[in-house]
């Protein structure tokens, strides 16, 4: 049984897996969006976390750190200058999965894993959504304005109304 077996060996012993997954985290950071399958991008994605985490604090020693898991110089420099500004204010979820349906060939399940700062598309429409509303609201001064003016009326109708129809039936009543 797979009891308190946290990590997803994907099937490769572990120089593979880990020389696997420092490959698929250089490619999310230099091209910021890559496409895998489910269980690839999920196994990323407990990968890059802390090493993103890691590139918030420009020390050498972080530096160092995340070098010993990508072995490559270009995507380190990339991490530390474009990529760590862009997410300093973010406490944690760098990345995003997106399911995509199933691989014509082996039926595999794909993702596309994105780094979430990165995504102009989805960030634009949210700016729009933020700052333009569809409703529009009177000021408050003058809607309470007219509603009082109006509720002053329907009370002044209803109390002439009804003022009127009970002297009207009184009358009728001391008539009979």
């Amino acid at each position: 049984m797979r009891h308190n077996r946290v990590i997803n060996h994907l099937g490769r012993t572990s120089a593979h897996r880990k020389a696997l997954l420092a490959n698929l985290a250089i490619a999310l950071i230099m091209h910021k969006r890559i496409k895998t399958t489910v269980a690839k991008a999920k196994a990323l994605r407990r990968y890059i976390e802390p090493l993103l985490s890691r590139s918030k604090n420009d020390t050498t020693h972080s530096r160092r750190v995340v070098f010993s898991y990508l072995k490559d110089k270009k995507a380190v420099t990339e991490l530390f200058r474009e990529i760590a500004p862009k997410i300093a204010n973010r406490p944690g979820g760098y990345t995003r999965i997106l399911k995509l349906g199933f691989r014509k060939g082996d039926g595999a399940e794909m993702a596309l894993i994105e780094l979430v700062d990165f995504n102009e598309a989805m960030l634009a429409s949210t700016e729009k959504a933020t700052t333009t509303s569809r409703r529009r609201r009177r000021s408050r001064k003058s809607s309470n304005k007219s509603t009082n003016q109006a509720t002053e009326k329907i009370v002044e109708s209803k109390s002439n109304n009804t003022g009127n129809s009970n002297i009207e039936e009184s009358t009728d009543k001391d008539n009979s």
